[in-house]
């Protein structure tokens, strides 16, 4: 991982220095981002530019960067920032994706409560906590535990992982996080033909895409360095 990102770190140096050079990239189902000098497909959008900030997300309006920055400035979102280092670290789920999921799932509200009872941050079931919570949090009252930003954000990032781990994919992982483990194995393992959860996805994914670019290049699960044809 060390020299893939040398190798990143080599490509933005060199997009800085060349008159015209770019680095292009975008990140997979699987959570692996995929970096280029030139685009390679039409997956590849521009990540850094010659003296430019990173782009912005394709196809978003001014919106998008309002939002990463207020995900920069919030101090609901600084004051949970501790829990998903924690949360990061223990589990291997990236910390830019427990914060994408947030972001869609609850706006960074502790509080929030759907009309179906998923409760705090990352909008989690009772029956979530029972699962994934460890002894000592099993202890509390499931509500009551759901609703302290630090238990909900690590019970999260173990489901999370959970459901990477089983499906292997970053986008079937947060399909059965949206609609359930059933529907993703009746779709073979892959993305539900369920226009709300597609939906859902595809916000999650193209925020952490925009958050990476932002913290590019250690945040991605895995790098991959491609060399375009001669």
């Amino acid at each position: 991982m060390r020299r893939l990102r040398s190798q990143v770190f080599a490509l933005l140096l060199l997009a800085a220095s060349a008159a015209h050079a770019q680095l292009w990239g975008y990140v997979d189902g699987a959570g692996i981002a995929h970096f280029a000098s030139t685009p390679l497909n039409s997956q590849y959008q521009p990540v850094l530019s010659a003296g430019a900030e990173p782009q912005a997300v394709p196809g978003k309006t001014d919106s998008s960067r309002q939002l990463l920055t207020w995900l920069e400035i919030a101090p609901e979102v600084k004051s949970v920032q501790p829990y998903l280092r924690e949360a990061a670290r223990a589990s291997g789920v990236d910390m830019e994706l427990l914060k994408a999921i947030i972001a869609v799932e609850s706006g960074f509200k502790a509080d929030a409560v759907s009309p179906r009872g998923a409760t705090g941050l990352m909008q989690l079931s009772s029956d979530t906590a029972e699962r994934y919570a460890t002894r000592d949090e099993a202890r509390r009252p499931a509500a009551a535990l759901l609703r302290d930003p630090r238990s909900n954000v690590h019970i999260g990032a173990r489901m999370l992982a959970d459901l990477i781990r089983r499906f292997g994919r970053i986008d079937a992982a947060l399909a059965a996080w949206n609609a359930g483990e059933g529907a993703v194995r009746r779709a073979g393992g892959r993305m539900p033909e369920i226009e709300e959860t597609q939906a859902h996805v595809h916000m999650v994914l193209e925020l952490y895409w925009a958050l990476l670019q932002r913290s590019l290049p250690g945040q991605a699960q895995q790098l991959k360095i491609h060399t375009a044809a001669r």
